[in-house]
C-alpha cells in the first residue's frame, strides 16, 4: 500500500469530452456508458470524471475522436479539458439515450480549434 495520497492519485484515470465535440455532439458515446456519466450542453457533451469507471467504451463509439483518456499525452491542453468536463458535468443535465446529432455538425466536423468562437456554457434547451 502507498503511503503517499499523491501517489494513488496518479492511477486514478476518466475519460474526457473535447473540442471536436463542440458544435457537433454526437451522441453514439451516451448510449454505451454503463454509469450513465454523460452530461448535455447545449453544443457540448461532458464526463463527469467521479462517476466514469474507466471501461473505455465510450472512445470507440465517437465517430469523431472527441473523447480521449486523461492519460493521452497527445491531447493538447489536457488540463483544460478535464477542468471543463468537471465543471459542466456538475451543471449540466444528464444524458442517457441517443439523440440526432446537432443540425450543422457535418459543418463543424473538421472544423479544429473550437472551443474560442464556439463553446456555449449554456445547458441544453
Amino acid at each position: 500500500m502507498c503511503g503517499n495520497k499523491n501517489e494513488i492519485i496518479k492511477f486514478l484515470m476518466t475519460y474526457i469530452v473535447k473540442d471536436e465535440c463542440i458544435k457537433c455532439k454526437l451522441t453514439d458515446c451516451v448510449e454505451v456508458c454503463p454509469v450513465d456519466c454523460f452530461y448535455e450542453g447545449e453544443n457540448f457533451l461532458a464526463i463527469n470524471p467521479d462517476e466514469c469507471i474507466d471501461c473505455g467504451v465510450c472512445e470507440p463509439e465517437c465517430p469523431i475522436d472527441a473523447i480521449k483518456a486523461d492519460t493521452d499525452t497527445s491531447v493538447k491542453d489536457m488540463d483544460k479539458w478535464l477542468l471543463i468536463n468537471k465543471k459542466f458535468s456538475a451543471i449540466w443535465p444528464n444524458i442517457s439515450k441517443k439523440q440526432e446529432p446537432m443540425d450543422e455538425h457535418e459543418k463543424f466536423r473538421n472544423v479544429k480549434d473550437k472551443y474560442d468562437k464556439h463553446f456555449s456554457e449554456k445547458p441544453k434547451k
